[in-house]
């Protein structure tokens, strides 16, 4: 009777030890789980870095400006007639004076000779009215009207040799022409534009700058000049301030001019224009791409060693210590030498800017690696690896020097 009971409670206790086991395994299993993400290590991000350092700066105002020619005018005809010759052709370099345009002046110069013939008359005329004066037999109001008759008709040869001149248009300076807007036998009303005529040995550039930045502004002051914001290799001064701030803009306009030997500007363009300030010595600065700016301020990501454990205290007892310490020694010397890195967020308040830089007056120190880089990624306490050989930002210490 009793060997008929034994056989069902063992399986039973059977069942109870494996169900038991299966919630002990799930429970250790998700412990574990729970272990292994609370502790596992995020691989580290590579970033590109800059070392803080003071140096000398030379601070820029950047400003947009708009080239022209230091003489450049629309030349047109002031009297009306037809195209009879255009002695020049488009892109010619033209000197002072040069014939750019003749006009159909053949009714001026028979009126000139006309004029001429008759202006012998008056002058024979006032000759003979003197002689008859002078014998007694003539009137001296005679000498008068005669006089008065021929000074007119120089007058009138000399209206008429100015109306003859100007049928012909000619060149007001050196410079070069640009495309003809005329043709020949054409029709020109006065007014009419003929051609584009530009100096381009020497060029200038009209900008503006903020009202704060104007006690830094002088006349004589280089520039730099580019077509864009990467290659600025022209170079120029300020000529001329204007005196008057704009009341709607708050900006001042000024005028600086530039060498153009080699022609590579033209009026129109529009250029990159960047005013150099006097030269600064002991002061940070960090490229423009480490500077995070948030709803809490501007902050930066300075990349520090990070706290070994193994310098924390150890538990008591002898073995652990030897254990731990066995295991130390079993490391590799080239892993035991490589330090972790993580960053630390830092606040800074940055100031001036110009180029790729900018100074930095509160929050940084000589010696601060600074992620320049590769911050989306990050979060304070991220542990990171310096790669700056690949440097999308173009910010390397190297780098910046050349700038």
């Amino acid at each position: 009777m009793i060997k008929r009971y034994i056989v069902p409670v063992i399986a039973l206790l059977f069942v109870v030890l494996i169900g038991v086991g299966l919630v002990g395994f799930n429970l250790f299993r998700d412990k574990a789980i729970k272990d292994f993400f609370a502790t596992m290590q995020q691989p580290a991000a590579p970033v590109s870095t800059y070392t803080v350092k003071p140096s000398s700066w030379t601070p820029e105002v950047e400003a947009i400006g708009t080239v022209s020619a230091i003489q450049g005018v629309e030349l047109s005809v002031e009297v009306a007639g037809i195209v009879k010759e255009i002695p020049f052709t488009a892109n010619q370099v033209i000197e002072l004076g040069a014939p750019l345009l003749q006009l159909d002046d053949a009714i001026e110069k028979a009126d000139i000779v006309a004029a001429q013939a008759q202006n012998v008359l008056m002058d024979q005329t006032l000759e003979r009215a003197r002689t008859l004066n002078t014998r007694g037999v003539g009137a001296v109001s005679s000498v008068d009207e005669a006089q008065s008759a021929s000074l007119a008709k120089k007058a009138e040869i000399a209206k008429l040799q100015a109306v003859m001149e100007q049928k012909l248009l000619k060149a007001p300076f050196k410079g070069t022409v640009g495309i003809p807007r005329i043709e020949l036998g054409q029709y020109l009303a006065p007014g009419t534009v003929v051609v584009s005529l530009q100096d381009l040995t020497t060029m200038r550039v009209d900008f503006t700058v903020p009202e704060q930045n104007l006690s830094q502004i002088k006349i004589g002051q280089p520039i730099k000049l580019g077509l864009t914001d990467d290659d600025t290799s022209f170079k120029g001064e300020i000529t001329a301030i204007e005196p008057r701030i704009d009341p709607a803009t708050r900006l001042v306009s000024v005028r600086a001019k530039v060498d153009n030997s080699e022609g590579k500007l033209r009026p129109g363009q529009f250029a990159q224009v960047r005013v150099t300030l006097p030269k600064e010595d002991d002061i940070y600065t960090l490229p423009q791409t480490a500077l995070v700016s948030s709803l809490y301020g501007d902050y930066i990501y300075v990349v520090r060693p990070a706290e070994d454990k193994a310098d924390a205290p150890k538990p008591a007892g002898g073995q652990a210590t030897g254990a731990a310490t066995a295991a130390d020694a079993a490391k590799p010397a080239d892993a035991a030498a490589e330090k972790k890195l993580v960053v630390a967020q830092v606040f800074v308040t940055p100031g001036r800017r110009s180029g790729l830089l900018v100074e930095v007056t509160k929050g940084v120190k000589d010696g601060d690696i600074v992620v320049t880089a590769g911050q989306n990624r990050l979060s304070p306490g991220a542990a990171v690896k310096i790669a700056n050989d690949v440097n999308p930002a173009k910010t390397t210490d190297a780098g910046l020097a050349k700038k």
